[in-house]
Protein backbone atom coordinates (compact mmCIF):
# COMPACT_ATOMS: atom_id res chain seq x y z
CA UNK A 1 0.00 0.00 0.00
CA UNK A 2 1.25 3.46 -0.84
CA UNK A 3 0.21 6.22 1.54
CA UNK A 4 -0.12 9.96 0.96
CA UNK A 5 0.13 12.36 3.90
CA UNK A 6 -0.73 16.01 4.31
CA UNK A 7 1.84 18.78 4.61
CA UNK A 8 0.98 19.18 8.30
CA UNK A 9 1.58 15.48 8.97
CA UNK A 10 4.89 15.52 7.13
CA UNK A 11 6.15 18.64 8.83
CA UNK A 12 5.32 17.23 12.27
CA UNK A 13 7.14 13.98 11.49
CA UNK A 14 10.16 15.85 10.14
CA UNK A 15 10.35 18.04 13.24
CA UNK A 16 10.18 15.01 15.52
CA UNK A 17 12.96 13.25 13.60
CA UNK A 18 15.21 16.32 13.33
CA UNK A 19 15.06 16.74 17.10
CA UNK A 20 16.79 13.34 17.41
CA UNK A 21 19.36 13.70 14.63
CA UNK A 22 22.48 15.84 14.17
CA UNK A 23 21.70 19.09 12.37
CA UNK A 24 21.48 18.71 8.60
CA UNK A 25 21.19 14.91 8.59
CA UNK A 26 17.68 14.84 7.16
CA UNK A 27 18.59 17.18 4.31
CA UNK A 28 21.65 15.09 3.49
CA UNK A 29 19.50 11.95 3.33
CA UNK A 30 17.10 13.68 0.95
CA UNK A 31 19.92 15.11 -1.18
CA UNK A 32 21.62 11.74 -1.54
CA UNK A 33 18.39 10.08 -2.63
CA UNK A 34 17.75 12.92 -5.08
CA UNK A 35 21.26 12.72 -6.55
CA UNK A 36 20.98 8.96 -7.07
CA UNK A 37 17.56 9.33 -8.71
CA UNK A 38 18.80 12.05 -11.08
CA UNK A 39 21.85 9.97 -11.99
CA UNK A 40 19.61 6.99 -12.75
CA UNK A 41 17.30 9.20 -14.80
CA UNK A 42 20.25 10.43 -16.86
CA UNK A 43 21.75 6.96 -17.21
CA UNK A 44 24.99 8.20 -15.67
CA UNK A 45 26.55 11.32 -14.21
CA UNK A 46 29.95 12.00 -15.76
CA UNK A 47 29.73 14.76 -18.34
CA UNK A 48 26.02 15.42 -17.75
CA UNK A 49 24.86 19.04 -17.74
CA UNK A 50 22.54 19.77 -14.83
CA UNK A 51 20.76 23.05 -14.09
CA UNK A 52 19.27 23.61 -10.63
CA UNK A 53 16.41 26.10 -10.19
CA UNK A 54 16.90 27.28 -6.61
CA UNK A 55 14.33 29.07 -4.48
CA UNK A 56 14.61 30.23 -0.90
CA UNK A 57 13.38 27.14 0.95
CA UNK A 58 14.69 23.77 2.05
CA UNK A 59 13.87 22.27 -1.35
CA UNK A 60 16.54 24.56 -2.74
CA UNK A 61 18.92 23.21 -0.11
CA UNK A 62 18.11 19.62 -1.09
CA UNK A 63 18.78 20.46 -4.73
CA UNK A 64 22.05 22.27 -3.97
CA UNK A 65 23.45 19.41 -1.90
CA UNK A 66 22.34 16.92 -4.57
CA UNK A 67 24.01 19.12 -7.17
CA UNK A 68 27.22 19.05 -5.15
CA UNK A 69 27.16 15.24 -5.15
CA UNK A 70 26.56 15.16 -8.91
CA UNK A 71 29.39 17.64 -9.49
CA UNK A 72 31.77 15.44 -7.51
CA UNK A 73 30.81 12.58 -9.82
CA UNK A 74 31.72 14.57 -12.92
CA UNK A 75 28.56 16.45 -13.82
CA UNK A 76 28.62 20.09 -14.92
CA UNK A 77 26.20 21.71 -12.46
CA UNK A 78 24.84 25.26 -12.56
CA UNK A 79 22.48 26.69 -9.96
CA UNK A 80 20.11 29.40 -11.16
CA UNK A 81 19.29 31.49 -8.09
CA UNK A 82 15.71 32.72 -8.01
CA UNK A 83 15.92 34.45 -4.63
CA UNK A 84 18.41 36.49 -2.65
CA UNK A 85 17.66 34.13 0.25
CA UNK A 86 19.48 30.96 -0.73
CA UNK A 87 20.43 27.98 1.48
CA UNK A 88 23.99 29.18 2.08
CA UNK A 89 25.54 25.91 3.28
CA UNK A 90 24.14 24.09 0.26
CA UNK A 91 25.39 26.79 -2.09
CA UNK A 92 28.87 26.65 -0.52
CA UNK A 93 28.88 22.85 -0.91
CA UNK A 94 27.99 23.15 -4.60
CA UNK A 95 30.76 25.69 -5.28
CA UNK A 96 33.31 23.63 -3.35
CA UNK A 97 32.42 20.61 -5.52
CA UNK A 98 33.02 22.63 -8.69
CA UNK A 99 29.51 23.83 -9.49
CA UNK A 100 28.62 27.40 -10.32
CA UNK A 101 25.75 29.74 -9.46
CA UNK A 102 24.22 32.56 -11.50
CA UNK A 103 21.28 34.88 -10.85
CA UNK A 104 18.10 34.16 -12.80
CA UNK A 105 17.13 37.59 -14.02
CA UNK A 106 18.57 40.42 -16.03
CA UNK A 107 16.92 43.83 -16.24
CA UNK A 108 14.84 42.71 -19.23
CA UNK A 109 13.88 39.27 -17.94
CA UNK A 110 15.73 35.96 -17.96
CA UNK A 111 19.39 36.57 -18.69
CA UNK A 112 21.00 35.26 -21.84
CA UNK A 113 23.40 33.22 -19.74
CA UNK A 114 20.55 31.43 -17.99
CA UNK A 115 18.84 30.68 -21.29
CA UNK A 116 22.06 29.20 -22.68
CA UNK A 117 22.60 27.07 -19.59
CA UNK A 118 19.06 25.67 -19.67
CA UNK A 119 19.01 25.18 -23.44
CA UNK A 120 22.17 23.08 -23.23
CA UNK A 121 21.18 21.09 -20.14
CA UNK A 122 20.39 17.39 -19.98
CA UNK A 123 18.07 17.93 -17.03
CA UNK A 124 16.64 20.81 -15.01
CA UNK A 125 15.99 20.28 -11.29
CA UNK A 126 13.00 22.05 -9.77
CA UNK A 127 14.05 23.23 -6.31
CA UNK A 128 11.90 26.36 -6.47
CA UNK A 129 9.41 25.87 -3.64
CA UNK A 130 8.72 23.06 -1.20
CA UNK A 131 5.59 21.41 0.14
CA UNK A 132 4.68 24.53 2.09
CA UNK A 133 4.41 26.67 -1.03
CA UNK A 134 1.13 28.07 -2.27
CA UNK A 135 -0.21 27.22 -5.74
CA UNK A 136 1.38 29.16 -8.59
CA UNK A 137 4.84 30.43 -9.46
CA UNK A 138 6.38 33.86 -9.06
CA UNK A 139 7.02 35.61 -12.41
CA UNK A 140 10.79 35.08 -12.32
CA UNK A 141 10.36 31.37 -11.55
CA UNK A 142 7.71 30.94 -14.22
CA UNK A 143 9.99 32.58 -16.76
CA UNK A 144 12.85 30.11 -16.27
CA UNK A 145 10.47 27.14 -16.20
CA UNK A 146 9.07 28.30 -19.53
CA UNK A 147 12.61 28.39 -20.95
CA UNK A 148 13.06 24.73 -20.01
CA UNK A 149 9.71 23.88 -21.59
CA UNK A 150 10.56 25.84 -24.75
CA UNK A 151 13.79 23.90 -25.23
CA UNK A 152 12.26 20.55 -24.27
CA UNK A 153 14.58 19.95 -21.33
CA UNK A 154 13.11 17.44 -18.84
CA UNK A 155 12.42 18.75 -15.35
CA UNK A 156 12.92 16.65 -12.21
CA UNK A 157 10.78 17.96 -9.36
CA UNK A 158 12.13 17.94 -5.80
CA UNK A 159 9.39 16.54 -3.51
CA UNK A 160 6.52 18.04 -5.54
CA UNK A 161 6.31 20.10 -8.73
CA UNK A 162 6.47 23.74 -7.72
CA UNK A 163 3.15 25.54 -8.06
CA UNK A 164 0.72 22.65 -7.43
CA UNK A 165 -1.54 22.44 -4.39
CA UNK A 166 0.14 19.70 -2.37
CA UNK A 167 -2.80 18.77 -0.12
CA UNK A 168 -5.56 18.69 -2.75
CA UNK A 169 -4.00 17.81 -6.09
CA UNK A 170 -5.42 21.00 -7.59
CA UNK A 171 -3.54 23.19 -10.07
CA UNK A 172 -5.32 26.55 -10.13
CA UNK A 173 -2.18 28.49 -11.12
CA UNK A 174 0.84 27.99 -13.43
CA UNK A 175 3.09 25.18 -12.22
CA UNK A 176 5.94 22.90 -13.13
CA UNK A 177 5.19 19.86 -15.28
CA UNK A 178 7.79 17.32 -14.29
CA UNK A 179 9.24 14.42 -16.24
CA UNK A 180 9.43 12.72 -12.89
CA UNK A 181 9.34 13.63 -9.20
CA UNK A 182 11.60 12.57 -6.33
CA UNK A 183 9.79 12.77 -3.00
CA UNK A 184 10.94 12.14 0.55
CA UNK A 185 9.54 10.20 3.49
CA UNK A 186 6.06 9.60 2.09
CA UNK A 187 3.92 10.39 -0.90
CA UNK A 188 1.89 13.58 -0.77
CA UNK A 189 -1.72 13.85 -1.90
CA UNK A 190 -0.77 15.71 -5.09
CA UNK A 191 1.20 12.64 -6.21
CA UNK A 192 -2.01 10.59 -6.36
CA UNK A 193 -4.79 13.02 -7.28
CA UNK A 194 -5.23 14.70 -10.64
CA UNK A 195 -4.66 17.15 -12.13
CA UNK A 196 -1.48 17.53 -10.05
CA UNK A 197 -0.65 13.81 -10.32
CA UNK A 198 -0.23 14.22 -14.07
CA UNK A 199 2.13 17.15 -13.44
CA UNK A 200 4.28 14.93 -11.21
CA UNK A 201 5.00 12.25 -13.79
CA UNK A 202 6.34 9.02 -12.25
CA UNK A 203 7.14 9.48 -8.56
CA UNK A 204 10.21 8.01 -6.86
CA UNK A 205 10.01 7.77 -3.05
CA UNK A 206 13.16 8.16 -0.94
CA UNK A 207 12.91 6.76 2.60
CA UNK A 208 14.38 9.27 5.06
CA UNK A 209 13.14 7.58 8.23
CA UNK A 210 9.95 9.47 9.07
CA UNK A 211 7.53 8.02 11.63
CA UNK A 212 4.15 8.94 10.20
CA UNK A 213 0.52 8.74 11.42
CA UNK A 214 -2.28 7.07 9.41
CA UNK A 215 -2.46 8.52 5.91
CA UNK A 216 -5.14 10.81 4.52
CA UNK A 217 -5.14 9.02 1.14
CA UNK A 218 -4.06 5.50 0.18
CA UNK A 219 -3.29 3.76 -3.09
CA UNK A 220 -3.75 0.00 -2.82
CA UNK A 221 -1.18 -2.14 -4.60
CA UNK A 222 -1.40 -5.63 -6.09
CA UNK A 223 -0.77 -7.40 -2.77
CA UNK A 224 -3.52 -5.37 -1.08
CA UNK A 225 -6.00 -6.14 -3.86
CA UNK A 226 -5.09 -9.84 -3.80
CA UNK A 227 -5.76 -9.95 -0.05
CA UNK A 228 -9.22 -8.42 -0.54
CA UNK A 229 -10.37 -10.55 -3.49
CA UNK A 230 -13.12 -13.03 -2.50
CA UNK A 231 -11.59 -16.30 -3.69
CA UNK A 232 -14.02 -19.25 -3.44
CA UNK A 233 -13.25 -22.07 -1.01
CA UNK A 234 -13.48 -25.79 -1.62
CA UNK A 235 -17.00 -25.99 -0.18
CA UNK A 236 -18.32 -23.03 -2.18
CA UNK A 237 -21.27 -23.34 -4.53
CA UNK A 238 -22.76 -20.89 -7.01
CA UNK A 239 -25.03 -19.35 -4.36
CA UNK A 240 -22.44 -19.00 -1.62
CA UNK A 241 -20.07 -17.34 -4.09
CA UNK A 242 -22.71 -14.65 -4.52
CA UNK A 243 -25.50 -13.73 -6.93
CA UNK A 244 -25.61 -10.28 -8.53
CA UNK A 245 -28.65 -8.78 -10.22
CA UNK A 246 -28.34 -6.32 -13.09
CA UNK A 247 -30.93 -3.69 -13.92
CA UNK A 248 -29.10 -2.10 -16.82
CA UNK A 249 -29.58 -1.43 -20.50
CA UNK A 250 -32.76 -0.64 -22.41
CA UNK A 251 -34.30 -0.93 -25.83
CA UNK A 252 -32.56 2.39 -26.49
CA UNK A 253 -29.15 1.12 -25.28
CA UNK A 254 -29.16 -2.71 -25.34
CA UNK A 255 -25.38 -2.83 -25.64
CA UNK A 256 -25.00 -1.44 -22.12
CA UNK A 257 -26.75 -4.53 -20.75
CA UNK A 258 -24.50 -6.89 -22.70
CA UNK A 259 -21.35 -5.02 -21.65
CA UNK A 260 -22.26 -4.61 -17.97
CA UNK A 261 -23.18 -8.30 -17.79
CA UNK A 262 -19.80 -9.20 -19.25
CA UNK A 263 -18.17 -7.23 -16.44
CA UNK A 264 -20.27 -8.98 -13.80
CA UNK A 265 -19.56 -12.46 -15.21
CA UNK A 266 -15.83 -11.73 -15.00
CA UNK A 267 -16.13 -11.13 -11.24
CA UNK A 268 -16.14 -13.59 -8.35
CA UNK A 269 -19.88 -14.44 -8.28
CA UNK A 270 -21.46 -17.80 -9.01
CA UNK A 271 -24.54 -16.43 -10.79
CA UNK A 272 -25.67 -13.33 -12.67
CA UNK A 273 -29.33 -12.38 -13.01
CA UNK A 274 -30.59 -9.91 -15.61
CA UNK A 275 -33.82 -7.96 -15.15
CA UNK A 276 -34.97 -5.87 -18.08
CA UNK A 277 -37.08 -5.72 -21.27
CA UNK A 278 -37.55 -9.06 -23.04
CA UNK A 279 -35.77 -7.93 -26.19
CA UNK A 280 -32.75 -6.78 -24.17
CA UNK A 281 -32.79 -9.93 -22.03
CA UNK A 282 -32.67 -11.98 -25.24
CA UNK A 283 -29.63 -10.03 -26.43
CA UNK A 284 -27.94 -10.56 -23.06
CA UNK A 285 -28.59 -14.31 -23.08
CA UNK A 286 -27.47 -14.63 -26.68
CA UNK A 287 -24.13 -13.12 -25.70
CA UNK A 288 -24.02 -14.76 -22.27
CA UNK A 289 -26.17 -17.93 -22.10
CA UNK A 290 -25.29 -18.53 -18.45
CA UNK A 291 -27.23 -15.46 -17.33
CA UNK A 292 -30.59 -16.19 -15.65
CA UNK A 293 -33.68 -14.15 -14.85
CA UNK A 294 -35.31 -12.60 -11.78
CA UNK A 295 -34.72 -14.03 -8.30
CA UNK A 296 -32.92 -13.45 -5.03
CA UNK A 297 -29.61 -11.61 -5.20
CA UNK A 298 -26.90 -10.47 -2.80
CA UNK A 299 -26.23 -7.18 -4.61
CA UNK A 300 -27.42 -5.03 -7.51
CA UNK A 301 -25.85 -3.10 -10.36
CA UNK A 302 -28.32 -0.49 -11.58
CA UNK A 303 -28.34 2.29 -14.10
CA UNK A 304 -25.96 1.75 -17.03
CA UNK A 305 -27.81 2.54 -20.24
CA UNK A 306 -31.32 2.76 -18.76
CA UNK A 307 -32.01 5.88 -20.80
CA UNK A 308 -35.69 6.76 -21.11
CA UNK A 309 -36.70 3.52 -19.35
CA UNK A 310 -35.39 4.76 -16.02
CA UNK A 311 -37.78 3.73 -13.22
CA UNK A 312 -36.86 6.04 -10.34
CA UNK A 313 -39.45 4.71 -7.82
CA UNK A 314 -38.30 1.12 -8.39
CA UNK A 315 -34.65 2.06 -8.04
CA UNK A 316 -35.35 3.92 -4.80
CA UNK A 317 -37.06 0.81 -3.45
CA UNK A 318 -33.91 -1.16 -4.11
CA UNK A 319 -31.73 1.56 -2.59
CA UNK A 320 -33.79 1.25 0.61
CA UNK A 321 -33.62 -2.57 0.64
CA UNK A 322 -30.97 -4.58 2.46
CA UNK A 323 -28.90 -5.59 -0.56
CA UNK A 324 -25.96 -3.32 -1.47
CA UNK A 325 -26.19 -1.46 -4.77
CA UNK A 326 -23.85 -0.12 -7.43
CA UNK A 327 -25.51 2.93 -8.97
CA UNK A 328 -24.15 4.02 -12.33
CA UNK A 329 -24.94 6.44 -15.17
CA UNK A 330 -28.71 7.06 -15.58
CA UNK A 331 -29.38 5.37 -12.25
CA UNK A 332 -27.69 8.28 -10.47
CA UNK A 333 -30.80 10.35 -11.20
CA UNK A 334 -32.62 8.31 -8.55
CA UNK A 335 -30.17 9.23 -5.80
CA UNK A 336 -31.31 11.66 -3.13
CA UNK A 337 -29.75 12.82 0.11
CA UNK A 338 -32.68 11.82 2.31
CA UNK A 339 -32.03 8.12 2.90
CA UNK A 340 -29.41 5.88 4.47
CA UNK A 341 -27.23 4.79 1.57
CA UNK A 342 -24.24 3.42 3.45
CA UNK A 343 -24.26 0.23 1.33
CA UNK A 344 -24.46 2.13 -1.97
CA UNK A 345 -21.53 2.62 -4.31
CA UNK A 346 -21.92 5.24 -7.04
CA UNK A 347 -19.60 5.27 -10.07
CA UNK A 348 -19.91 8.67 -11.79
CA UNK A 349 -17.55 10.39 -14.17
CA UNK A 350 -16.92 14.10 -13.62
CA UNK A 351 -19.93 15.20 -15.69
CA UNK A 352 -22.33 12.98 -13.78
CA UNK A 353 -20.95 14.08 -10.44
CA UNK A 354 -21.23 17.72 -11.47
CA UNK A 355 -24.93 17.23 -12.20
CA UNK A 356 -25.47 15.51 -8.85
CA UNK A 357 -23.81 18.37 -6.97
CA UNK A 358 -24.99 21.26 -9.15
CA UNK A 359 -21.51 22.51 -10.11
CA UNK A 360 -19.66 22.85 -13.40
CA UNK A 361 -17.92 19.79 -14.79
CA UNK A 362 -14.68 21.75 -15.13
CA UNK A 363 -14.84 22.57 -11.44
CA UNK A 364 -15.18 18.89 -10.51
CA UNK A 365 -12.29 17.96 -12.79
CA UNK A 366 -10.12 20.66 -11.22
CA UNK A 367 -11.02 19.67 -7.63
CA UNK A 368 -11.60 15.94 -7.83
CA UNK A 369 -10.73 15.04 -4.26
CA UNK A 370 -12.87 17.82 -2.82
CA UNK A 371 -16.00 16.89 -4.74
CA UNK A 372 -15.67 13.13 -4.32
CA UNK A 373 -15.52 13.70 -0.56
CA UNK A 374 -18.40 16.17 -0.69
CA UNK A 375 -20.66 13.73 -2.57
CA UNK A 376 -19.79 10.88 -0.22
CA UNK A 377 -20.75 13.00 2.77
CA UNK A 378 -23.87 14.56 1.27
CA UNK A 379 -25.43 11.36 -0.06
CA UNK A 380 -23.97 8.96 2.53
CA UNK A 381 -22.53 6.76 -0.21
CA UNK A 382 -19.16 5.51 -1.36
CA UNK A 383 -18.09 7.47 -4.44
CA UNK A 384 -15.92 6.05 -7.21
CA UNK A 385 -15.07 9.11 -9.32
CA UNK A 386 -13.75 7.78 -12.62
CA UNK A 387 -10.79 9.41 -14.31
CA UNK A 388 -7.10 9.01 -15.15
CA UNK A 389 -6.61 8.60 -11.42
CA UNK A 390 -9.76 7.18 -9.87
CA UNK A 391 -10.75 8.74 -6.54
CA UNK A 392 -12.74 6.55 -4.12
CA UNK A 393 -14.26 8.30 -1.10
CA UNK A 394 -16.31 6.65 1.63
CA UNK A 395 -18.87 8.43 3.84
CA UNK A 396 -16.60 8.05 6.88
CA UNK A 397 -13.88 10.12 5.19
CA UNK A 398 -11.55 7.34 4.04
CA UNK A 399 -10.08 7.98 0.60
CA UNK A 400 -8.32 5.65 -1.80
CA UNK A 401 -7.04 6.29 -5.29
CA UNK A 402 -6.28 4.00 -8.20
CA UNK A 403 -3.41 5.02 -10.44
CA UNK A 404 -2.72 2.07 -12.78
CA UNK A 405 -5.11 2.93 -15.64
CA UNK A 406 -4.16 3.43 -19.28
CA UNK A 407 -5.56 6.41 -21.24
CA UNK A 408 -6.96 3.86 -23.73
CA UNK A 409 -9.54 2.96 -21.05
CA UNK A 410 -11.40 6.17 -21.90
CA UNK A 411 -13.71 4.37 -24.32
CA UNK A 412 -17.48 3.98 -24.60
CA UNK A 413 -18.90 1.25 -22.39
CA UNK A 414 -15.84 0.86 -20.17
CA UNK A 415 -17.79 2.28 -17.25
CA UNK A 416 -20.50 -0.34 -17.79
CA UNK A 417 -17.88 -3.08 -17.41
CA UNK A 418 -16.68 -1.47 -14.17
CA UNK A 419 -20.22 -1.18 -12.78
CA UNK A 420 -20.94 -4.85 -13.49
CA UNK A 421 -17.65 -5.94 -11.95
CA UNK A 422 -18.18 -3.84 -8.81
CA UNK A 423 -21.66 -5.28 -8.39
CA UNK A 424 -20.21 -8.78 -8.55
CA UNK A 425 -17.62 -7.86 -5.92
CA UNK A 426 -20.36 -6.51 -3.64
CA UNK A 427 -22.29 -9.75 -4.09
CA UNK A 428 -19.09 -11.61 -3.26
CA UNK A 429 -19.12 -10.00 0.17
CA UNK A 430 -16.89 -6.94 -0.13
CA UNK A 431 -17.81 -3.58 1.37
CA UNK A 432 -18.54 -0.74 -1.07
CA UNK A 433 -15.09 0.77 -0.37
CA UNK A 434 -13.28 -2.52 -0.98
CA UNK A 435 -15.44 -3.42 -3.99
CA UNK A 436 -14.65 -0.05 -5.54
CA UNK A 437 -10.93 -0.46 -4.81
CA UNK A 438 -10.68 -3.99 -6.20
CA UNK A 439 -12.94 -3.18 -9.14
CA UNK A 440 -11.03 -0.08 -10.18
CA UNK A 441 -7.67 -1.85 -9.90
CA UNK A 442 -8.69 -4.94 -11.89
CA UNK A 443 -10.59 -2.87 -14.46
CA UNK A 444 -7.43 -0.86 -15.13
CA UNK A 445 -5.22 -3.96 -15.09
CA UNK A 446 -7.47 -5.64 -17.65
CA UNK A 447 -7.38 -2.55 -19.83
CA UNK A 448 -3.58 -2.51 -19.76
CA UNK A 449 -3.53 -6.19 -20.62
CA UNK A 450 -6.03 -5.83 -23.46
CA UNK A 451 -4.46 -2.67 -24.83
CA UNK A 452 -0.72 -3.30 -24.74
CA UNK A 453 -0.40 0.26 -26.02
CA UNK A 454 -3.17 0.11 -28.63
CA UNK A 455 -6.90 1.01 -28.78
CA UNK A 456 -9.38 -1.20 -26.96
CA UNK A 457 -13.13 -1.60 -26.62
CA UNK A 458 -15.24 -2.19 -23.53
CA UNK A 459 -15.82 -5.83 -24.46
CA UNK A 460 -12.10 -6.50 -24.85
CA UNK A 461 -11.59 -5.05 -21.35
CA UNK A 462 -14.26 -7.40 -19.96
CA UNK A 463 -12.71 -10.35 -21.80
CA UNK A 464 -9.31 -9.54 -20.29
CA UNK A 465 -10.63 -9.43 -16.72
CA UNK A 466 -10.28 -13.18 -15.97
CA UNK A 467 -6.65 -13.19 -17.11
CA UNK A 468 -5.93 -9.99 -15.17
CA UNK A 469 -7.47 -11.62 -12.09
CA UNK A 470 -5.52 -14.84 -12.62
CA UNK A 471 -2.27 -12.89 -12.78
CA UNK A 472 -3.18 -11.00 -9.62
CA UNK A 473 -4.10 -14.10 -7.64
CA UNK A 474 -1.15 -16.19 -8.82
Amino acid sequence: MRSAHTVEQVRAAEAELMARLPEGTLMQRAATGLAVAISNFLGGTYGARVVLLIGSGDNGGDALYAGAQLARRGAQVTAVLLSTKTHQAGLDALKTAGGQAIPAAASAGVSGGVVREIAGADVVVDGIVGIGGRPGLRPEALAVVQVAEEYGVPIVAVDTPSGVDVDTGETPEPHVNAAFTVTFGTHKICHFVDPAATACGPVHLVDIGLDLPPAEVQALQAADIKALYPVPRGESDKYSRGVVGLMVGSTQYPGAAVIATAGALAGPVGMVRYIGPDAVASAVREAHPEVVGDGRVQAWTIGSGLGDELDIPRIRELLDAEEPVVLDADGLKALDDAGDHVDVLITPHAGELSRLLGVDRATVEAERLKYARLAAERFDVTVLLKGATTVIASPDGEVRVNTNATPWLATAGAGDVLAGLCGALLAGGLTPLDAASVGAYLHAAAANLASDGAPITAITVAQALPEATRRLLS
